[in-house]
């Protein structure tokens, strides 16, 4: 962080293109321009885009004190919206104020602790369902799997449903609709102008809106112990119920947030499996010590420790969600710099998880550095693949949950063996994806 004790109105930073600023280059640049700004500007980087000051965050003091410390004068503003607001609406991703507590108040007892144990069957079992139709060297599209996968889960743990039959509607729709949210033209052109991909974003939203409305269809019908039912009975102080369009934003933000940032989580975990041989080797040790050949369950994860630290390095070394977006209310003082209000904020998980002064070695996949030591040693957001604060992802023991029972579930059976020998890139739009097929095949692990 900077040590400057004067502040100071306007951090380094890249100059930018008259109108647009730096925001071509953002988009175009990827997370490399986010890892560019940190090794050339510092801790606090500066420049201008089509809609004003943009700030990017990389110490993590500077991170606690917006998303903590005065989180208060940090919301998701109109950046966040402009991308994500036309798929999930005023759910709780979006919502602000007394909306958003009201929400998330309704939606919480969903991820009580008591209540995810339950969903570790349903995990492991949607998980030996695929196993089982794999076959021993079979090629496989393993992103397209876990997306699969992870919906599957999503759905019957938090609907109590199972999408099978509609999911590459699902799978279609949202693919649809990431790449065109974060395009160059959606970004710097006003809302009013007819994009193509803003009409791909509506398609895809009346898609996932056609699906919730079967879903809610036979939840009304048939209520169960599940969000959607809470949902449709849910009613506040003043016994004021939840509108259509309400239960529908927040059943979309579920349907997508909860399944696509496990599903890349996994699909990085296992590329990284697929590299390093050792760490594997050690993984299955652990597997075959803790659990000797039978599904995993909850009571087993408090040994399955280096499993934990598997999950943990994937998640630093890839971030589901590779930035989080902010925007400034009132002005504000960064380390030394002033905020004015209005600014938007980013706070990259990617440069961050990657700096060299908080991890030895930093672009390598060691699971064996998160000791007890090495957590007590770093800054508290020097890691925040779930963001932190009072917005910090309500459903992080979940996808914990959901990413250490599959990995011991799909390993326990398969080895996965990549394909291509090329690095695997990444394109960030809300989540971080892998730009190309991920291309493994399975192999099947003999009993003896």
């Amino acid at each position: 962080m900077n040590d400057e004790t004067q502040v100071s109105e306007t951090p380094p930073g890249p100059r930018g293109l008259p109108v647009v600023g730096a925001d071509p280059a953002m988009i175009h640049g990827g997370l490399d321009f986010r890892s560019r700004m940190a090794r050339e500007y510092g801790d606090v980087v500066h420049w201008t885009g089509v809609h004003g000051h943009v700030y990017q965050l990389n110490h993590p003091d500077d991170i606690e004190h917006v998303l903590v410390q005065n989180n208060q004068n940090y919301v998701k503003g109109e950046s966040f919206q402009r991308i994500l607001g036309p798929l999930t609406g005023n759910g709780i991703l979006n919502s602000q104020g007394a909306e958003w507590r009201r929400n998330r108040r309704l939606v919480q007892p969903a991820f009580h602790p008591e209540r995810i144990e339950v969903y570790a069957e349903m995990m492991t079992n949607c998980t030996e369902e695929m196993c089982r139709a794999w076959s021993d060297g079979e090629t496989r599209l393993i992103h397209d799997d876990m997306m699969e996968l992870t919906l599957r889960i999503v759905a019957k743990a938090l609907f109590g449903v199972d999408v099978g039959d509609r999911y590459d509607e699902i799978s279609t729709a949202i693919d649809a609709f990431l790449p065109a949210s974060s395009s160059l033209s959606n970004v710097l052109l006003p809302e009013a102008v007819p994009l193509p991909s803003r009409r791909r974003m509506r398609n895809a939203r009346q898609t996932l809106d056609d699906v919730v409305e079967e879903i809610i269809r036979e939840r009304r019908v048939d209520p169960g112990d599940d969000v959607v039912s809470m949902l449709l009975s849910a009613a506040d102080e003043e016994g004021n119920t939840l509108s259509d369009e309400q239960i529908h934003d927040e059943i979309i933000t579920l349907l997508t947030a909860g399944h696509e940032t496990t599903a890349v989580s996994m699909t990085y975990t296992a590329y990284l499996l697929s590299q390093h041989p050792k760490v594997e080797d050690r993984l299955i040790a652990e597997l075959e010590e803790v659990l000797g050949g039978r599904t995993p369950e909850m009571a087993d994860l408090s040994e399955l420790t280096y499993t934990e630290r598997v999950v943990k390095e994937s998640m630093r070394l890839f971030p589901p969600v590779p930035s989080i977006v902010r925007e400034a209310v009132e002005p504000d003082t960064v380390g030394a710099y002033d905020i004015p209000a209005g600014a938007t904020i980013h706070l990259p998980q990617w440069v961050v998880h990657r700096d060299r002064r908080w991890y030895d070695d930093a672009l390598s996949f060691q699971p064996e550095r998160w000791t007890r030591e090495l957590e007590n040693s770093l800054p508290r957001l020097a890691y925040f693949p779930f963001s932190a604060g009072p917005r910090r992802c309500i459903g992080d023991r979940f996808a914990m949950l959901e990413a250490r029972l599959l990995v011991a579930t799909i390993y326990q059976n398969y080895h996965l063996e990549l394909v291509s020998d090329r690095n695997l890139e990444v394109v960030p739009t809300v989540t971080s994806r892998p730009k190309e097929d991920v291309v493994m095949v399975a192999h099947e692990r003999s009993d003896g």
